[in-house]
Formats: structure tokens, C-alpha cells, sequence
């Protein structure tokens, strides 16, 4: 038996509750991708480009430091319960991520550049509030 769960649904058959979840997950992408960029400006990084999107996919920050063009991918958790957030890079997602770069390359016609893609964790406490942001220089690598 399928209990039904009452509420308003949109044309693609979304619940509002659904809808909600993902808005929070997006904002809460946005601030963890705000915080992240900040940290890496901190860091002598410069920001060139933010949701860089083609046909692969997208990645989140694209900026240089020193000569190296460097692919940012922000992982962002609320507490701890779904584990640290550089944990969610997955094979999957790092093979991805190299696709999504090289597409830029590409479209840039940077392609001789050297680069290198980080992965940048933000942890923020079950409320919200900002604990701790890693940032893991050359993160993916090709295999």
C-alpha cells in the first residue's frame, strides 16, 4: 500500500516539501561556495569565474593561483551526520570534474595552461554557523 502524502504539487509532480529540501540545499551550496571563494581569495587565489556550466556539467569556482588556472569544487555540510563534506567527491563526480575542465580549456583555448582541480570542504555547525573550511590543493588527479 502507498500512503499518499497530502500537499500542493507543481507540473512536474514536485511536492512543496520537496521543493523546499532542494532551495535549502542550494542556498546552502551558495553560502558554502560564498565562504569558500572568500578563503581562497584569502589565500592568494584570484577569482576568475564562478558555476562555470557545459554539456559535462559544472564546477563551482574557477580561478588562478600563481600560474596554475585551478577548478574549485565546494563541498558544503551541515553538521556531521552525512560524514565530512570532501567525502561526497566521489570517482564519479572527480571524473566529472576533469571532463568539465577540459571542456573550459577548451572554450577558453587555454588548453597548453597547467592546472589543477582542489576540492574546498565547508563545515558549518547543525545551526548554520561556520566551523572550519579545508581546502585540498590538487584534490582530483588523472588517472
Amino acid at each position: 500500500m502507498v500512503k499518499r502524502i497530502s500537499g500542493t504539487t507543481d507540473s512536474n509532480g514536485a511536492t512543496e516539501g520537496s521543493k523546499k529540501r532542494k532551495d535549502g540545499r542550494q542556498g546552502l551550496g551558495r553560502t558554502g561556495e560564498r565562504l569558500a571563494a572568500g578563503a581562497l581569495v584569502k589565500r592568494g587565489y584570484r577569482v576568475l569565474e564562478h558555476n562555470f556550466r557545459c554539456s559535462y556539467g559544472e564546477i563551482d569556482i574557477v580561478a588562478e593561483e600563481g600560474a596554475d588556472l585551478v577548478f574549485v569544487e565546494v563541498k558544503t555540510r551541515r553538521g556531521q551526520s552525512y560524514g565530512r563534506p570532501e567525502e561526497a567527491v566521489t570517482w564519479r563526480k572527480a571524473r566529472k570534474l576533469a571532463e568539465v575542465a577540459s571542456s573550459y580549456l577548451d572554450q577558453h583555448a587555454c588548453s597548453d595552461r597547467s592546472w589543477r582541480i582542489d576540492v574546498v570542504a565547508v563545515q558549518l555547525s547543525s545551526d548554520g554557523k561556520m566551523q572550519e573550511i579545508r581546502i585540498y590543493p590538487h584534490a582530483v588527479t588523472e588517472s
